[in-house]
């Protein structure tokens, strides 16, 4: 299993430094008031993505914390209620046709 993970690793690795490799060329990227930033496509591409990552964290945040501070408020001392049994009656539910209920 270990070998299909490295092998799968090294299958991306390649796959985006080829990608890389076929997106030399410069492009111009132009932003307001006039700036204009020209870099290699495949820079511009990576910053978006770090762009994206970077937003897509802080607006998770947030949610996060909300979430923490829940876990923090409950009572941790309690064991969780047991559950319940089926009955009877469920049990009888199923055809003797069908033993696994498929």
């Amino acid at each position: 299993m270990r070998f299909l993970v490295w092998l799968l690793r090294a299958f991306l690795f390649f796959a985006l430094f080829a990608f890389a490799l076929n997106n030399q060329q410069v492009v111009t990227v132009h932003w307001f008031f006039g700036f204009v930033w020209n870099a290699p496509l495949v820079i511009v591409v990576l910053a978006a993505l770090v762009a994206g990552l970077v937003f897509g964290v802080l607006a998770m945040t947030p949610s996060w914390w909300r979430q923490r501070r829940r876990a923090r408020q409950r009572p941790s001392a309690e064991p969780p209620a047991p559950a319940e049994a089926p009955s009877a009656s469920a049990a009888r539910a199923i055809p003797a046709d069908f033993p696994d209920g498929i």
